[in-house]
């Protein structure tokens, strides 16, 4: 029976020839911006779903291999029938369907060409491998989730609670210890915590802060401060994300100039914080006193 083709590709927006990495990325923003207790449009669970089966082709060297070339000559919505003889969990020897615990998320389409429909010919209950050797086991499928954290909590650390949807629907729960030195990018890897025993792998973000930027440990923020202040120095308060600290502020410093507050930053793995950088903007007043005036008038004056 023909069911339509599905550019995996396409689907990513990917090329072809796309790295392991660059599939990696365009699947993390697809699957964070049409997840179901995320997005709000209609046919936002579709579109997880087909983002999850995607990535779960691509990602994988063997898959990929027979999905490339099975798609050479085909576009997406075609028709599309498997050529006499191909059997989705490989070739020759023993015949081998492994479809997982979440496969009932996926196409027709990824079932023809991978197994994942022909379970209930051999009473497949829930995902496992069947051999025509006989014997039926769960399969154990890894995970990839993804998890945004405030930068106040990459500080705190401690264990983050979270919920994970398969791309068949159903919801774990999973708890996340947050280890020293959390950066972009960095993989937790939760032992067991996946459909038939496989692993979840937890990929760490770092949410944007409406105050401070981040570059690996490093911090910046901006600080306002009053022109006398500039021309005079002084001490200064600033907000970091563990609390106020006193900045001492040399005489003459100039707008955009950046000072340093050492060991204010995120936790290094290891010991250690990175540093704090103060970016200095000076805020010229709008509006003065009578009084301010005839002071800026008289260092007017005194300058001339």
């Amino acid at each position: 029976m023909a069911v339509q083709y599905k550019d995996y590709y396409e689907i990513l927006g990917v090329p072809r020839s796309a790295s392991v990495d660059e599939i990696r990325k365009a699947y993390r923003k697809l699957a964070k911006k049409y997840h179901p207790d995320v997005s709000k449009e209609k046919d936002a669970e579709q579109r997880y779903k087909e983002v999850n089966e995607a990535y779960e082709v691509l990602k994988d060297p063997d898959k990929r291999q027979k999905y490339d070339t099975l798609g050479m000559n085909w576009q997406a919505g075609q028709d599309f029938t498997p050529p006499p003889g191909w059997q989705g969990g490989g070739a020759g020897g023993g015949f081998r369907v492994d479809f997982g615990g979440d496969a009932g998320g996926f196409s027709d389409f990824f079932k023809t060409l991978f197994g994942g429909g022909l379970s209930d010919l051999f009473g497949g209950a829930g995902g496992g491998n069947f051999s025509s050797a006989g014997g039926y086991s769960p399969v154990r499928r890894d995970s990839e989730v993804d998890l945004e954290l405030p930068l106040e909590e990459v500080v705190r650390g401690g264990t983050h609670t979270m919920v994970m949807t398969a791309p068949g629907g159903e919801r774990r729960e999973l708890n996340v210890r947050l280890p020293k030195g959390v950066t972009e990018g960095a993989q937790i890897r939760l032992p067991g915590k996946a459909a038939g025993g496989g692993d979840v792998y937890v990929n760490l973000h770092l949410a944007p802060h409406p105050v401070f930027s981040v570059s690996g440990c490093d911090l910046t923020r901006e600080v306002k401060v009053a022109p006398w202040r500039a021309v005079l120095g002084g001490d200064v308060q600033v907000e970091t994300l563990t609390g106020s600290v006193t900045m001492k502020m040399p005489p003459g410093i100039q707008d955009g100039q950046r000072l340093r507050l050492r060991g204010k930053g995120l936790p290094k793995r290891g010991s250690g914080n990175g540093d704090l950088y103060v970016r200095v903007r000076i805020e010229i007043p709008r509006h003065i006193t009578d009084r301010q005036r005839e002071l800026w008038q008289e260092l007017e004056r005194s300058g001339e």
